[in-house]
């Protein structure tokens, strides 16, 4: 999956990753390859992405939004 995690002023992250895990406002959850599209808000949390290299990158969030379909995930964050 494509996937950018933008701050307002500044890209956090933009590369392929093979799992995404979310804090959203009703729990954690998960976008893999070929999810159904989604909108969805974050509340504070942490993003944990498993690129496709298997390396782990984790992304400490107050806040923020997740717009997904066709493998091309856009993350807004506080």
């Amino acid at each position: 999956m494509k996937v950018k995690i933008t701050k307002p002023n500044t890209s956090v992250f933009e590369g392929e990753a093979k799992l995404i895990q979310l804090p959203g406002t009703g729990g954690l959850f998960e976008i893999l390859q070929n999810h159904a599209p989604i909108i969805s808000s974050l509340r504070k949390g942490t993003i944990r992405l498993v690129t496709d290299n298997d390396e782990t990158k984790t992304f400490e969030i107050r806040g923020g939004v997740v717009k997904g379909q066709k493998n091309d995930i856009l993350i807004l964050v506080q």
